[in-house]
């Protein structure tokens, strides 16, 4: 019912829509709708996703629920954030699911996956940042055993910047 697959640079367009639907479905109460329209345009194209795509430090992975595209995620092994030690942390940049598969365990699955294939690479935990108005990812998180490490703010616009936690999770 369920398949997750490594993005290849073959899908950079499926990447580009998914990340622009699921990050104004998440984040569009977070700011105002030029600033979040404006930063969709700007960080989701097809070439910011292709040079993303062939760097091979970036791993994206795409979650089908009955074939259909339902999220994705992007991680990176071997990020150090400066309060942790040691260096080898995976980042987990993203991790989106579009709102219609919400209440399916899909993100959970997805965030499960990530961590396993984190823990192949001997990594010893993952960080991440989640935007604090998110009520549902910071509960997400948590409940997968993240804790709130930190605080960061994102930066939409010049004139916004949404406050983010840092989490950690520790292996």
């Amino acid at each position: 019912m369920t398949s997750i697959i490594r993005a290849t640079s073959e899908d950079y367009q499926l990447l580009t829509e998914l990340g622009k639907t699921s990050f104004i479905e998440s984040h569009s109460s977070s700011a105002l709708a030029e600033d979040i329209n404006n930063y969709v345009a700007a960080k989701y194209t097809w070439d910011i996703l292709k040079q993303e795509l062939a760097d091979c430090n970036n791993i994206y992975h795409i979650i089908f629920y009955k074939g259909q595209p339902a999220g994705y995620s992007k991680i990176i092994l071997n990020v150090p954030y400066n309060e942790i030690a040691p260096a080898n942390f995976t980042k987990m940049e993203r991790l989106y699911l579009l709102q219609e598969f919400y209440d399916l365990t899909l993100g959970y699955e997805l965030l499960q996956f990530n961590i396993g294939l984190s823990k192949a690479n001997e990594q010893a935990g993952m960080w991440l940042y989640t935007w604090k108005g998110n009520d549902r990812a910071v509960e997400f998180y948590t409940r997968a055993g993240f804790e709130v490490i930190g605080s960061h703010d994102f930066k939409i616009s010049e004139n916004h910047a949404n406050p983010n936690h840092q989490m950690l999770l520790r292996y």
